[in-house]
């Protein structure tokens, strides 16, 4: 069931009520009507009535056969004549892109103008109820309403369904050396994160433990603190960390790796910055930044640091040494 929204509506009693039915019936058939705001919730449950003719209640609801598909004006003079609206006319694409588009899209309505090749924003494109939900709509109040609706949901992807599915389709998962999992927010640079930990450290490291990294949502997503701590970097506060910290315990060495998006190299600056706080740490640092492409890589070229690496992940098994007398590996103060 919907929570719905704080009403600051001077509609009558019955009009609201009916409203506020209607949208906790969306919610059931899967909507998400929760993530809407109160007037969206209203203008969708209304939209929703209008093509089933419902004034007063649902036992208004007629055979499927027997309803007659509505324009979207139709739906704006029906909205102001029974739900004491004062819609424009001239509103009829706000009917259309905002209070039935979330309707359309779970297969509630229909847009009967669709298959006819009608231009997108028609006003003569008619929309109407589907008749599989007429039929459960009909059993709303009796005893067989619960089991009719569980049953819909069993055998039909709602839209809240959908568009989870859609978002998490867009994830980025990050699976550590140890097998351990993580799920990031979308973005260039969580995908970068990705191809360090999974391309870069297992290409040119023989074993290799993640102490650090964090989600652009959230920054301390994986954090070893214990180790951390051993190893010294107690110092550091969270805005001072690298994007990612590792540990290679075979050659005792410490990769400090920016993950460059929009900004923020092993500039001079930075390397000077780490190498103050962790000067305890002696030649053990590596100082390596990353990027999605050359032409990202291009872009920050002129900014970063002597003495440390550079990793193109779109040419994964190369690597860039600015100076020194060897290839990976610290650098001697």
């Amino acid at each position: 069931m919907a929570k719905i929204k704080r009403n600051t509506s001077t509609k009558p009693s019955q009009v609201q009520n009916l409203i506020d039915v209607t949208i906790n019936i969306l919610s059931d058939l899967g909507i998400p009507m929760e993530k809407e705001t109160r007037r969206r919730q209203e203008r969708t449950a209304m939209a929703f009535l209008a093509l089933g003719n419902i004034k007063k209640d649902f036992s208004e609801l007629p055979q499927p056969n027997k309803l007659t598909p509505l324009r979207t004006r139709e739906i704006i003079s029906f909205l102001n004549e029974n739900f004491s609206e004062n819609i424009s006319s001239g509103s009829y694409d706000d009917i259309r892109r905002k209070d039935l588009k979330p309707l359309v899209l779970a297969g509630i309505v229909e847009n009967m103008g669709a298959s006819k090749g009608f231009a997108t924003n028609d006003p003569t494109r008619r929309y109407s109820i589907n008749a599989e939900i007429i039929s459960l709509l009909k059993s709303y109040k009796s005893k067989k309403w619960k089991l009719l609706l569980i049953e819909f949901r069993n055998t039909h992807i709602s839209l809240r369904e959908a568009i989870e599915r859609k978002r998490d389709l867009h994830k980025i998962e990050i699976i550590l050396p140890e097998g351990i999992k993580y799920i990031l927010s979308s973005g260039e640079h969580n995908k970068l994160q990705k191809a360090i930990i999974e391309d870069f450290l297992p290409r040119f490291t023989k074993k290799c433990e993640i102490l650090y990294f964090g989600d652009t949502s959230k920054k301390n997503l994986h954090k070893d603190s214990k180790k951390l701590e051993k190893l010294g970097f107690f110092e550091l506060a969270h805005d001072e960390l690298p994007d990612i910290v590792a540990y290679d315990p075979i050659n005792k060495w410490i990769f400090l790796i920016e993950a460059v998006h929009s900004s923020g190299p092993m500039s001079e600056f930075r390397v000077l910055e780490l190498k103050q706080k962790l000067k305890h740490l002696g030649d053990s640092l590596i100082f390596v930044t990353a990027f999605l492409n050359k032409q990202k890589y291009l872009e920050y070229v002129g900014d970063i640091a002597w003495e440390t690496e550079v990793w193109i992940s779109d040419t994964p098994d190369h690597m860039i040494h600015f100076n020194g007398n060897k290839f990976l590996g610290p650098y001697k103060s």
